[in-house]
């Protein structure tokens, strides 16, 4: 085993192989970017407190504090161990599986193709083009995904989740207070997502056309429906919306209690701009006339004559 106490900014370099990694901090940053070739690569930019313990053993590289436990670490709340800070950044084989644990601290993990785990207690978490399994559990962080492609997973007690582009099999949160936003991506193939808040509100956007089984339960909060498709019943304030959206290979599932629920439809692809263009304009010379030709142009190029009518969309 190597190991490495770092009470300073510090860069090392494992020329070990790495296929697990293991982040616990509390405060600062932490960014951890999967890479192609190169050996993994660590770099603490800042760090304030006690320092941090650096291990690779048997394939695992560890950066963490010593008295920071991943067991239990959502309920790791003394304050007398919270002054202390630590700006991290990682680079690892895009294959690594990844475990990152952070109290107050700002998380990034970007590129991963192994498993990726993020517990954070208040800090916020950005997971970006990860393509194997994803889970992240939050006290009240917030979890921001964009272009994840394996399944999601999310848990939390106030923070939010919000889902860009879409595009893994599956997706699963629940949440008592926090907000989730989940848009599919139009290019992924039928998801099968499960949505479940107390109070928080819920908003999916789904391809145009769907392709979806849906079913949509609430207590006592609002339903609002782009399909014309999906029928609405209920009574007592409990609203139930359910149907098929094109062959339904996909599901989707959203339950809360009194929070409200959206079911959003993106616009359809947008045509060629130059679909519509006369064949004749198209085919013009668009090569500037050159010499006594441009008289109708200032000798300057363009100028401010006042304001005109352009519309802007």
């Amino acid at each position: 085993m190597s190991e490495w106490s770092v009470a300073e900014p510090r860069k090392l370099a494992f020329d070990a192989p790495v296929a697990t990694l293991r982040v616990r901090v509390a405060n600062g940053t932490v960014n951890v970017v999967g890479t192609e070739e190169g050996p993994a690569r660590l770099e603490v930019t800042e760090i304030e407190g006690p320092p941090l313990t650096v291990t690779h053993e048997d394939g695992t590289l560890s950066v963490a504090y010593d008295d920071l436990p991943w067991k239990n670490f959502l309920t790791w709340f003394d304050p007398g161990n919270w002054h202390r800070s630590a700006v991290v950044s990682l680079a690892v084989p895009a294959g690594t599986r990844v475990e990152v644990g952070v109290v107050g601290a700002a998380a990034m993990v970007s590129g991963i193709e192994g498993y990726v785990e993020v517990k954070g207690v208040t800090g916020d978490t950005t997971l970006v083009g990860l393509s194997g399994p994803v889970r992240a559990e939050t006290v009240s962080g917030s979890v921001e995904a964009q272009g994840v492609t394996g399944d999601l997973g999310f848990s939390s007690a106030a923070g939010d989740l919000t889902v860009v582009e879409a595009a893994g099999s599956s997706v699963r949160a629940d949440s008592v207070s926090g907000s989730m936003v989940v848009d599919l991506d139009p290019a992924g193939g039928p998801t099968d997502i499960a949505l479940s808040s107390v109070s928080g509100e819920i908003a999916i956007r789904l391809p145009h056309p769907a392709d979806a089984e849906v079913e949509v339960d609430t207590t006592t909060g609002s339903v609002s429906n782009a399909f014309e498709d999906l029928r609405v019943s209920g009574q007592w304030g409990a609203k139930r919306l359910t149907g098929r959206l094109g062959s339904g290979a996909g599901r989707l599932r959203a339950t809360t209690v009194c929070g409200s629920i959206a079911l959003l439809r993106r616009p359809p692809a947008e045509e060629d701009p130059y679909d519509d263009v006369p064949l004749d304009v198209a085919q013009a010379d668009t090569t500037a006339p050159s010499g006594d030709d441009r008289t109708d142009a200032p000798p300057n190029g363009p100028t401010d004559d006042g304001p005109t009518d352009k519309k802007v969309l």
